[in-house]
């Protein structure tokens, strides 16, 4: 996929990489048409419920699983680094080659962030990082993170800042459902 046109800037895939390539979401409604518009607009959108994990064994298995990482992937952090780079410059997994980019979803990750959140943390910067990286060959890979909670907050990923959606980043007092 190439890079963003100048007339993309209204399109939603734009308006989620702009400034960061993980994103919170509070309304699960949101998320879903979110994932619809990328999944018409040819992304892989791999989608993972984050509140069964309860160790980062989970979350380095399901993410696995869901991007087809070699069986011989190692279950660490610095294994998960390596394979979300290579899907980054073009593996043979990850991202089909067709598609116009990854977008990996995380449902309830505050259940998985309360139960490890160095984990969550770890993980959110290694994609953030790749994301960026991805970019760097032409490749859109993004992440789209929901929470109950609408005020979890992570520390900056990839030197980037994780924001909240445009749709729900002005209401201070947001409302999940």
């Amino acid at each position: 996929m190439a890079a963003f046109t100048p007339d993309a800037e209204r399109d939603l895939d734009f308006r989620l990489m702009a400034n960061t390539f993980i994103t919170l979401f509070g309304r699960r409604n949101l998320l879903d048409d979110s994932t619809a518009w990328l999944d018409e607009h040819g992304y892989h959108v791999a989608t993972l419920d984050a509140a069964v994990w309860t160790s980062r064994e989970d979350l380095l298995k399901d993410v696995g699983a869901a991007l087809d990482f070699p069986d011989y992937q190692g279950r660490s952090l610095d294994a998960f680094n390596d394979c979300f780079g290579d899907v980054a410059s073009y593996a043979a997994y990850g991202i089909p080659p067709e598609a116009t980019g990854l977008v990996l979803v995380f449902t309830d990750f505050d259940t998985f962030a309360a139960a490890d959140p160095e984990t969550a943390q770890i993980a959110l910067d290694i994609i953030a990082d790749n994301a960026r990286r991805a970019a760097l060959f032409g490749r859109r890979v993004m992440c789209l993170v929901h929470s109950s909670d609408p005020q979890i907050e992570f520390a900056s990923v990839g030197a980037m800042p994780i924001s909240w959606n445009g749709a729900e980043q002005a209401h201070a007092g947001r409302r999940m459902s």
